[in-house]
């Protein structure tokens, strides 16, 4: 399996970093490419996009400054896959992006990344205090998962407190 390309360019309104790819995102080479993956549906429903995207237009967001990454580049099936070198290589990576890029927002799909990013436990949705490169917000958003059993309209509501910041 083959990671898929960053979409990141400095300045970026939000940077939305997940774990890694998908199986799907990785035949497919776009992000939350897994139809079961609920992004591009949150995204819309929390007034972010337009409409509802397909995988295949997530290049197409830089333009509005929206940008993807992920903690860990190898695809797998599931996060339990991911080893604990890889994710101290890809915090080491990420914070190095993170410092570069300089993203108004770094958006972490899912309180498990930000758990690996920050090694902070106690960790709320939302804005996060003390970030870890000063000059970002971190916002800690539910994952878009299918298997993550919170509404939609609860997740889009978290996803939208971002358009405030």
């Amino acid at each position: 399996m083959n990671p898929i390309p960053d979409h990141i360019k400095k300045d970026l309104r939000i940077l939305f970093i997940g774990f890694n790819p998908s199986i799907r995102s990785s035949e497919t080479g776009h992000h939350y490419a897994n139809p079961t993956n609920r992004f591009w549906k949150i995204l819309y429903k929390a007034g972010l996009t337009e409409r509802k995207l397909h995988p295949s237009e997530d290049g197409t967001l830089l333009e509005q400054g929206y940008g993807f990454t992920n903690i860990v580049s190898r695809p797998t099936r599931n996060a339990q896959e991911i080893t604990a070198e890889e994710y101290r290589q890809g915090r080491e990576e990420l914070m190095e992006k993170i410092s570069f890029y300089r993203p108004k927002i770094a958006c972490f799909v899912g309180k498990g990344v930000y758990h690996q990013y920050s090694k902070k436990r106690k960790v709320a949705w939302g804005e996060q205090k003390n970030p870890i490169i000063p000059g970002t917000i971190e916002f800690v958003a539910p994952s878009s998962s299918g298997l993550v059993r919170m509404p939609i309209d609860e997740i889009a509501a978290i996803y939208q407190q971002m358009t405030y910041l």
